[in-house]
């Protein structure tokens, strides 16, 4: 056991995916990472208010599942973290305070304050090595509109979208309004810039619809976006492992209602009700979906050619999903989002891919520890003569 690594799963934390966050770390990364008898994993778990702690009492699914979360975290003390040339935690309460080192960080957060690049930034100060996106990229591909504008300036197609801070909106919300209605043409889908899981989304067909649903998505967040709905849609989304030599999962089809879209309901509650209404396609860890996409030859490889081109262009590292939408009476793909750790790591994809569970979790330590040696090599201080003229 003193020969194995210590990984880190850190879950939770302040953001409206905290409960998908908890699925993906107990379901898809803890478990995995134990039966590859490689590592003595750590079970990190930030609360809703954001205090961590740290116990293995919190591999178990069924305190959360039960409600019994807040008696549970009364009976626990917060974790003390040291940064000592790496980063060690100190669970505080025993009869010896000795300090864990962390070798390695599995993060299984989702959305704002975690998946967008505060906990990468956290463990580039750290300089541990982590699982998933480096700090940019992660910063990026979770501001829906930062990461438009990188991916329309390599000629990759996304819908026409307009979008504006809370702050603005607040100060005019009329003059948002009339632009938005003026440059755009319904339908259109209102969304959060920083969310993932397809929360606090609304597509609007009228003028009353889209301020409510502005009203709505500022709620979960300080800026969002306005844009047209893509005629004839096919959704497709495309799992992608990989640093600098990239390894695509199968192009994946999820199945709607004609009209609606892939929203957090269909993703996650019960194998997807509108999904299986529609057409009965198979049932994967999120939803019903045809996987392999039920599409053309030609349209397989151009949807997965401008997928891999996404995850290039935003300089994804580790995995990530890349969301597409296509107009089926052209065959026109448009980039949708890039979600830079995919809820529950898609692992019933990477299955169908022959990607294990055990696998996947361990092919991404193998990149996290491939990425942090490449990013220690360079160059991280500069000697001068400068304070010396003090």
């Amino acid at each position: 056991m003193s020969n194995m690594k210590t990984i880190a799963v850190i879950f939770g934390g302040r953001s409206a995916e905290h409960d998908v966050s908890i699925l993906t770390a107990l379901g898809r990364v803890i478990k995995p990472l134990e039966l590859t008898k490689q590592y003595k994993v750590e079970a990190v778990y930030i609360s809703k208010n954001g205090t961590w702690y740290c116990d293995d009492i919190f591999k178990d699914i069924s305190i959360f599942t039960s409600g019994k979360i807040d008696s549970v975290l009364q009976k626990q003390k917060p974790l003390n973290i040291k940064f000592d040339g790496g980063l060690s935690f100190v669970k505080t309460g025993f009869a010896s305070n000795k300090s864990q080192k962390i070798d390695i960080v599995f993060p299984a957060m989702h959305g704002t304050n975690g998946e967008d690049g505060s906990l990468a930034g956290f463990l580039n100060m750290a300089n541990v090595p982590y699982v998933g996106c480096d700090l940019a990229p992660s910063v990026i591909s979770m501001d829906k509109v930062l990461a438009k504008q990188i991916v329309m300036s390599q000629n990759i197609l996304t819908p026409k979208m307009r979008f504006i801070s809370k702050s603005d909106y607040q100060a005019d919300p009329d003059a948002f309004l009339d632009k938005a209605e003026k440059s755009l043409k319904y339908p259109l889908f209102v969304k959060p810039a920083h969310l993932g899981s397809s929360i606090g989304i609304n597509k609007v067909t009228n003028f009353d619809e889209l301020k409510n649903a502005v009203e709505v998505a500022l709620h979960y967040d300080k800026k969002i976006l306005v844009e047209e709905a893509v005629d004839n849609l096919i959704e497709l989304t495309l799992p992608i492992m990989g640093n600098d030599s990239l390894q695509p999962a199968l192009l994946e089809q999820p199945l709607v209602i004609a009209g609606d879209f892939f929203d957090f309901e269909t993703k996650y509650m019960q194998g997807g009700k509108k999904g299986k209404g529609k057409t009965g396609g198979k049932q994967g860890a999120q939803g019903y979906s045809n996987l392999p996409a039920d599409i053309s030859k030609e349209l397989y490889q151009k949807a997965e050619a401008v997928a891999l081109e996404v995850y290039k262009s935003l300089e994804c590292k580790g995995i990530s999903r890349v969301d597409l939408l296509v107009d089926s009476s052209k065959d026109t793909v448009y980039f949708n989002e890039l979600n830079p750790l995919p809820g529950d790591l898609y692992a019933h994809n990477w299955a169908k891919s022959g990607v294990s569970g055990v696998k996947l979790v361990q092919e991404l330590v193998d990149l996290a520890l491939k990425n942090w040696h490449e990013n220690n090599k360079q160059t991280t201080a500069f000697d001068t003569n400068y304070l010396k003229q003090f």
